[in-house]
């Protein structure tokens, strides 16, 4: 039985900055319900979610902000890129993280944009805490000192 990362996937977007703006706790894989002239799109590995988050409406996970480029070639018949998408989870799943963003103050944040290895659209959502100006100012001076950490290694043998 294969490990959840040793499966193959194609990755399509990645939001580096979270890692950076937040502290991961969770995550979570989620589908992505599409229409055909978006799943054209993520094929030719075309997407932004840099600016995106997830939000439970009308008991609904939502991806918000996610931009996917219209696909050229479907002229009138294309889709609008930055509307809102719905996401699928389980309804368990969606009460957990609707409790945790209301009373715990927690973020959804979109953290991959993939296809799995069966080709299904998927999106790695993280339950996520703000980090503040310290801790990333810490995370920013530990990152510095490790890449000069393997600089002094590498040149001295």
């Amino acid at each position: 039985m294969a490990k959840k990362d040793d499966s193959p996937r194609k990755l399509i977007a990645e939001n580096r900055r979270a890692r950076f703006e937040y502290l991961i706790e969770e995550t979570l894989e989620a589908g992505v319900q599409l229409v055909g002239t978006e799943v054209k799109s993520l094929r030719s590995g075309r997407a932004n979610i840099a600016e995106s988050y997830a939000s439970a409406e009308k008991g609904e996970l939502w991806l918000i902000n996610a931009t996917i480029p219209e696909y050229p070639p479907a002229g009138q018949f294309n889709h609008e890129p930055r509307r809102p998408r719905k996401l699928l989870v389980r309804s368990r799943e969606l009460k957990k993280l609707v409790g945790a963003v209301e009373r715990e103050g927690r973020t959804l944040v979109p953290l991959k944009l993939y296809f799995n290895d069966r080709g299904i659209a998927k999106v790695e959502i993280a339950l996520a805490k703000g980090k503040k100006a310290h801790d990333k100012r810490a995370a920013t001076k530990d990152r510095d000192w490790k890449r000069q950490q393997a600089r002094l290694m590498r040149d001295r043998g």
